[in-house]
């Protein structure tokens, strides 16, 4: 005999067919609940810069002639979401209903030799919600969490606006930490959105001996002086690598983090690292980007190091939210009902000068 179940057996969800075929749903079926699953409902989800490029139909998502597809539709979207406990399976001993929970944005398979060596942002089969049929999203009213999602508490005193920001933050600490800064460092961060926003935030505590962020917008470079940038450059209207070479006695920075996911940003700070330096690769590329390889090599000697997700980071983000040590003001600038799901995507798009913007269940 079934059971009874206390949610609705449909739910209002945002579907992705295939590039360019996003459609509002209103009688999506609610994700079933398994002896292992637990199912939220959504409090919140937030919109990527990913989840764009991805509706836009980028190679990295959709595949094209040097790369297979990665998505698997249809699908629902969003990877930035939290919510509270609604449903239990019979086997779940670590959760209580109620419990206002957020996930790590990969599913691990547990069984890879990533996930049983500790590394389980690089999972081999690599499925991460809302990409995959198989692990829907957070643009629904309701999300199911398999057995092996990684799960987080999140505290209830913490504000929506605050828990959107756990997802980029640990992102952001991943990427900053991959540059192995030290209080000796000039750290050079290209882009100032919700993501740069955060490393600088988290970078400041490293304390690097010059912490300098790039942006084409303005505001974007105030609210990085805010967050604990020392110098802030737009290189629309200034030679950002003829400052730094000015600055450092023409060697270059030490470590430069590549947050904007612009194919201007790669060489610029190929162009202003130092020799021997740190670059870190964070961002998703709509586009190709060519460089001179032999910079890397026979130049300079560079170390490159690529970022991806945000393993072992949300106990940190969540606490030094809530102690304030991590700045949020004024980062998630807009929220809009599910209805209201493309005007918030044009939002996201940051033309209307927005950072973090999200799609709100509440």
């Amino acid at each position: 005999m079934k059971k009874e179940r206390k949610i609705p057996e449909v739910m209002k969800a945002l579907v992705a067919y295939g590039k360019d075929d996003y459609r509002l749903e209103t009688g999506y079926p609610t994700p079933e609940c398994g002896p292992d699953d637990i199912i939220i409902k959504t409090e919140a989800c937030g919109i990527c810069a990913g989840d764009l490029k991805c509706s836009h139909g980028a190679a990295m998502f959709w595949g094209d002639e040097m790369q297979p597809p990665w998505v698997k539709p249809p699908f629902i979207p969003g990877h930035e979401f939290f919510g509270h406990i609604v449903e239990l399976g019979e086997n779940v001993r670590d959760f209580v209903l109620g419990e206002r929970l957020i996930a790590d944005q990969i599913v691990p398979c547990g069984a890879c030799r990533f996930c049983r060596d500790g590394h389980y942002w690089m999972c081999q089969p690599h499925n991460i919600f809302g990409f995959q049929e198989c692990n829907n999203g957070g643009m629904a009213e309701y999300v199911k969490y398999p057995r092996t999602a990684v799960l987080s508490r999140v505290p209830e005193e913490m504000t929506a606006e605050e828990a959107l920001l756990i997802e980029p933050y640990g992102c952001s600490k991943h990427a900053v930490d991959r540059g192995q800064v030290t209080n000796e460092d000039i750290l050079v961060i290209s882009g100032a959105g919700t993501l740069g926003l955060g490393m600088v935030t988290y970078a400041r505590r490293k304390n690097p001996r010059k912490l300098i962020v790039l942006d084409m917008k303005e505001e974007r470079l105030q609210k990085a002086m805010e967050f604990g940038a020392d110098m802030v450059w737009n290189p629309g209207t200034c030679d950002v690598v003829k400052n730094i070479m000015e600055l450092t006695g023409g060697y270059g920075c030490d470590v430069y983090i590549e947050a904007t996911g612009h194919p201007s940003s790669v060489i610029q700070g190929l162009n202003m690292v130092r020799k021997l330096g740190r670059f870190v690769e964070f961002s998703v590329f709509g586009s190709p980007t060519t460089v001179d390889w032999s910079v890397i090599g026979d130049r300079k000697e560079l170390d490159i190091l690529g970022s991806h997700l945000s393993p072992y980071c949300y106990p940190f983000v969540i606490e030094n939210i809530m102690s304030k040590n991590l700045k949020t003001e004024g980062v998630v600038s807009a929220m809009f009902p599910i209805e209201e799901w493309e005007k918030a995507f044009e939002h996201a798009t940051g033309k209307y000068g927005d950072l973090k913007v999200a799609i709100d269940f509440r």
